[in-house]
């Protein structure tokens, strides 16, 4: 299965401001040697040698996450949550060869941040097109529809020609043969973590969890959830300070998720949901600070990696 990114912040959409784009240009320009401007390989070169941080961004959407399969003749993919990453996603296949002509969305909960992006999804007004909403909360479509009524948003959801289908989920779903089941996790108002399985591979999304004790105990439920998962996408806003400060706000220190990571022995761990007030050099720092605690704990075989919009992974 292919996972790509289309937004990554959490709590609210943050768009890379006018001085930190100034900064970084003022940062890569005072680098710029006489040598590196010689010729176009000297000066690609010079670009390839830049820190991440300062050439590109992790992005500034809310959370949406697509999951792709192998067989390359499938029409449809699986999508989780529909933060303003989502427009990103329908923008994207307005030029692709392989048209999608159906969406599978399961919704982790109904904070904005993960909502906020529906309207702006362009398959949604295509009568072609069937979307398959999942929640195990009752009243998703009453929620959705709610959140389109003015005067919150002038189209209302009966507007988007598109088929659509809401699905209480009360157990695993099949997806065209790929298992996907949902467990909740610690959130103000409740949030779900979902794990998709295809041919033994096993991809969990955890976004807004503030991981506690219960989460890392070994009983049947969190072992059939969690254990030898192949990649976790994991809120990871907080450093361990913020999270002391921040009790019961619903998110998660990135330590305690590498902690956790090695818990349930999961191979590879991405950093979700950052913080909106971080740029992109606090952000890359506490990746690396992930990873020199990952070498001091000696906690092996777990690989990270920070979520930044356009990610592609697959497993």
């Amino acid at each position: 299965m292919n996972i790509k990114f289309w937004g990554v912040r959490g709590s609210i959409p943050t768009p890379t401001s006018p001085s930190r784009i100034k900064s970084k240009i003022s940062a890569i320009v005072e680098q710029i040697t006489p040598e590196d401007l010689e010729n176009a390989e000297t000066r690609e070169r010079f670009l390839a040698g830049l820190p991440p941080w300062l050439f590109g961004t992790v992005g500034g959407n809310s959370p949406c996450v697509s999951v792709d399969f192998e067989d390359s003749n499938s029409s449809s993919c699986i999508v989780f949550d529909c933060g303003s990453g989502l427009r990103e996603l329908g923008m994207e296949q307005a030029h692709e060869k392989r048209k999608i002509n159906q969406f599978h969305v399961f919704l982790s909960h109904f904070h904005w941040d993960h909502l906020q992006g529906l309207p702006f999804f362009a398959p949604c007004y295509n009568p072609a097109v069937k979307i398959d909403f999942y929640s195990p909360v009752g009243g998703l479509e009453q929620v959705l529809r709610g959140q389109m009524l003015p005067p919150y948003f002038p189209v209302h959801l009966d507007l988007m020609g598109s088929a659509k289908t809401f699905h209480y989920m009360e157990n695993d779903v099949d997806i065209c043969g790929r298992s996907v089941s949902a467990k909740k996790m610690n959130h103000p108002g409740g949030s779900y973590a979902y794990c998709v399985c295809e041919n033994g591979k096993r991809f969990i999304y955890a976004t807004d969890t503030e991981l506690t004790s219960g989460d890392f105990i070994k009983n049947e439920e969190n072992t059939a959830f969690f254990k030898d998962a192949d990649l976790i996408v994991i809120d990871c806003q907080y450093t361990l300070g913020e999270a002391i400060e921040k009790y019961n706000w619903g998110h998660s220190a990135f330590s305690l998720a590498v902690d956790f990571s090695a818990n349930w022995n999961i191979k590879h761990m991405v950093m979700f949901h950052h913080d909106p007030t971080y740029d992109d050099q606090k952000l890359y720092g506490i990746l690396q600070s992930a990873k020199w605690y990952l070498e001091r704990m000696n906690l092996k075989g777990i690989e990270l990696t920070l979520a930044y919009e356009g990610l592609e992974i697959s497993i």
